[in-house]
């Protein structure tokens, strides 16, 4: 009795050994996914189709014959099956601000990946609705499509519509491509990452600029390395009326350098977006050892308007990716997030000069909090900045190529440099006639 216990745990051990292992084979989740998507409304119907990997359909075993290939037409019902569960519901679409009821699958079609039915619309549908292909293709599972057709109905195909596409569950890392064709409209193109949330398919201007004051906002509180150089500003100036020039200057540097990128004005090469994140590490250790030696209010501002210019390039490179959700709102969408950028600033300064002040008060003496406060600072954007360098000095530096691209390039840096230096001019003549207007006047 006691043996068949003991043959019963060493079986069920056994069994629980190679049951992971079994699944992860069958079920692997794909490193890389792309999806490719088409959207058009026509008339009262909104058409979508979407072509994904076979693979990603991961929780479906599809009949294969030897050595490996798709029985594709024992597949079909499993396919259907597959849209619903991995397409049709993680899709959500809305005709203006009402969400639309769940979408019909009317299609689903297994593909060959080098058809080139995705080169137009029409093409697409064309393919996605005809016949199945045949049995005798050989077509092994881990290189066939996935084509699907759903559809909503609309009340007018001028309607203004958004998506909310949540495709990221497909693979690890996944890329949509998604081309909206509006009626009576230019095709407009979306390309994301993961979970993009709720995209506006041809954007109001208003609509773009409450999207892109969040996506500021959120950046300035997601950017530990912006909020570390904020902190460096604050330390020694807890006075609201000090701050005013530093953050002004701050603000007037990074806006220059996020549209001049937004516009083309910023080099190509591979180094460029490293070179950046290493200067903005060198801006903290910079700032926290002026604290320590001790930070003079005169000069501040201009170390701030040219640490700006610096962090202005890397608000662009995560501004790069999402510009696209604007629409044609280029100019709105910028100067919307700039306002996002500056409402996180503030928000940020609200919270800390009065935490600061209080901290100098009750817990440590002022000269000695900063010092150790900033040495805290200095000691992170050491590391960082030792780091970021590493990766940098790895890159291969050449020298550009002198021609008629050359010097179209160079004459729009040169409209930069004058803009930084017209701007600079600028600010210190208002800050100085600010300094004098706040000076005590004595009647004599």
């Amino acid at each position: 009795m006691f043996m068949g216990y003991r043959r019963s745990a060493a079986l069920l051990v056994g069994l629980t050994l190679l049951l992971p292992t079994w699944s992860g084979e069958a079920h692997e989740i794909p490193a890389d996914v792309t999806v490719q998507v088409f959207v058009k409304p026509d008339a009262e119907t909104l058409r979508m189709i979407v072509r994904v990997p076979l693979i990603s359909m991961r929780d479906y075993d599809f009949p294969a014959r030897e050595p490996g290939y798709l029985i594709i037409s024992e597949a079909e019902p499993l396919i259907q099956e597959a849209a619903v569960e991995w397409i049709a519901n993680y899709v959500e679409m809305y005709e203006g601000n009402e969400l639309l009821a769940h979408p019909v699958v009317a299609g689903a079609r297994i593909a060959i990946p080098g058809d080139r039915a995705f080169r137009s619309y029409d093409d697409a549908i064309e393919n996605a609705l005809s016949a199945p292909l045949p049995d005798n293709i050989d077509l092994p599972p881990q290189q066939a499509m996935l084509d699907v057709v759903l559809e909503w109905t609309i009340t007018s195909e001028e309607s203004d519509f958004s998506i909310d596409p949540r495709f990221a569950q497909l693979g690890i890392r996944t890329v949509t491509v998604l081309r909206f064709l509006p009626a009576g409209g230019t095709e407009r193109a979306f390309q994301y990452s993961g979970n993009p949330g709720l995209v506006r398919l041809d954007p109001r201007w208003h609509q773009a600029a409450w999207r892109f004051v969040v996506l500021g906002f959120d950046h300035i509180l997601d950017g530990i390395d912006h909020l570390l150089f904020l902190f460096c500003l604050v330390v020694p100036f807890r006075s609201f009326r000090a701050l005013v020039p530093i953050i002004t200057s701050f603000t007037a540097g990074h806006s220059i350098t996020l549209i001049a990128a937004a516009l083309g004005l910023t080099p190509q090469a591979l180094w460029f977006p490293p070179l950046i994140e290493t200067l903005i590490a060198l801006s903290i250790v910079y700032m926290a050892f002026e604290n320590i030696l001790g930070a003079k209010l005169k000069n501040r501002w201009m170390i701030a308007f040219s640490f700006g210019l610096v962090h202005g390039f890397g608000f662009s490179f995560a501004l790069s990716e999402v510009l696209q959700f604007g629409g044609s709102h280029l100019l709105t969408s910028l100067v919307s997030f700039n306002v996002g950028v500056e409402f996180g600033q503030l928000f940020v300064l609200a919270l800390t000069v009065p935490l600061l002040e209080f901290l100098f008060r009750k817990v440590l003496p002022e000269v000695g909090g900063i010092v150790v406060l900033s040495a805290l600072l200095a000691h992170t954007g050491w590391h960082w900045m030792t780091e970021r360098g590493g990766q940098l000095i790895q890159y291969d530096f050449r020298a550009p190529i002198v021609g008629a691209g050359f010097t179209a390039t160079a004459l729009r840096w040169l409209m930069l440099v004058l803009i930084i230096f017209g701007t600079g001019w600028l600010l210190r003549l208002g800050f100085e006639r600010l300094t004098a207007d706040a000076a005590p006047r004595e009647e004599i």
